[in-house]
């Protein structure tokens, strides 16, 4: 695999050593060197991806090649390829080349700039003034691509990470999670340009393996921020619930609405959580159970069979009445709360605290589904 990229002109390191001092991560121009970009870039066809990169990759000109989140391929997948080769003569796990991919889309658009935030360069905008080397150094796409690797590398425990979380520890950028609208476009690159080396999935499973949602690091088009802090207990000014919400999750979710500010009972039936007994008051699960009961659906009691009621969707197309489930893992999770809509989500969190609505922001989503 050492000699893989050699035939593209890249050259092979000796191995890195990953000890030592710490280099300072690079500071993140995105806001200064690239255009804006609004949303995350899901649904792509990989075999279609891999057709036009193909092209370019045969010497097409890039008048013709159309791929979505790319405006200049011709300049934009040699560089991913770069990136791609670099990481398989590195021995980089597939995922980490997908990281370097999104990273570079984020911080340059894939595009070698000579310009960047104060003295920031080249695919990732690592600075000479943080220790990423010269700036001739940086703008040679192999060093700029195998510096990014030898920093994720020594990220413990990156290969758990989200993609955005993995390329943030790397870059410690002023938009953290900006990595994440990528990370589509990264997955179907990698895999159209890993397809044109040979072996270069050997070492790779047979299948990738996903969690339980189906879900990316993207969230949906809105976060909830926009409603600013929500008091405890209460409906953010402004929200309703959209128009276009299925009849019967419109039910659950009013129906949820009404417990907001009941105090959270661990083993709560949520059958009377505005009375007296404590244990008729809700937990996470039994608030999803009776609000769906009361729009005539039938759930299960707890979080860990709720995962599988109804069917998995990404959390980059939730609509309004998805469960979605956080804590623990994505087969067993701890913790479950409903979708409402614009970024919000209604939820029993958990003891001396009471039914609220949350923005999906503060949720790490380890699945969802849909259960109508």
């Amino acid at each position: 695999m050492k000699g893989i990229a050699a035939g593209i002109g890249v050259v092979v390191l000796s191995p890195l050593l990953l000890a030592g001092t710490a280099m300072m991560m690079a500071s993140s121009s995105e806001a200064a060197t690239t255009a804006s970009f609004s949303g995350c870039l899901t649904g792509l066809d990989t075999a279609e991806v891999t057709k036009e990169v193909t092209k370019i990759l045969d010497g097409a000109s890039g008048k013709d090649i159309h791929i979505q989140g790319l405006d200049l391929p011709a300049e934009q997948i040699p560089n991913a390829q770069t990136i791609v080769a670099t990481g398989l003569s590195l021995d980089v796990p597939k995922k980490g080349q997908i990281v370097a991919i999104a990273t570079a889309m984020q911080e340059s658009r894939l595009r070698n700039l000579n310009y960047g935030d104060r003295d920031s360069l080249g695919l990732f905008q690592q600075r000479p003034s943080q220790g990423w080397g010269t700036a001739q150094q940086i703008r040679d796409p192999v060093y700029a691509s195998e510096q990014f690797y030898k920093h994720l590398l020594k990220v413990d425990g990156w290969q758990q990470m989200k993609v955005t979380q993995a390329a943030q520890a790397v870059q410690a950028s002023g938009y953290p999670d900006a990595y994440a609208q990528w990370e589509d476009l990264a997955t179907a690159l990698q895999k159209a340009i890993a397809k044109t080396f040979p072996n270069a999935d050997k070492d790779e499973p047979a299948k990738d393996t996903e969690s339980a949602s189906g879900a990316g690091t993207c969230t949906p088009d809105k976060d909830g921020t926009s409603f600013g802090r929500i008091p405890e207990g209460s409906v953010p000014k402004g929200y309703k619930i959209p128009k276009d919400a299925d009849p019967k999750a419109r039910t659950a979710i009013e129906w949820a609405m009404h417990q907001l500010g009941t105090l959270y009972q661990w083993g709560g039936s949520c059958t009377d959580s505005h009375g007296p007994d404590p244990m008729g008051r809700c937990d996470c699960s039994s608030l999803m159970q009776q609000a769906y009961a009361h729009a005539d659906v039938k759930l299960t009691r707890t979080t860990y069979t709720q995962v599988n009621e109804g069917k998995t969707v990404s959390a980059k197309s939730l609509k309004p009445g998805d469960l979605i489930f956080s804590r623990g893992t994505a087969a067993r999770p701890e913790h479950v709360g409903m979708y409402m809509g614009e970024g919000l989500v209604i939820e029993a969190p958990r003891t001396s605290k009471p039914v609220r609505i949350t923005p999906i922001k503060d949720w790490d989503i380890l699945a969802a589904r849909r259960v109508l």
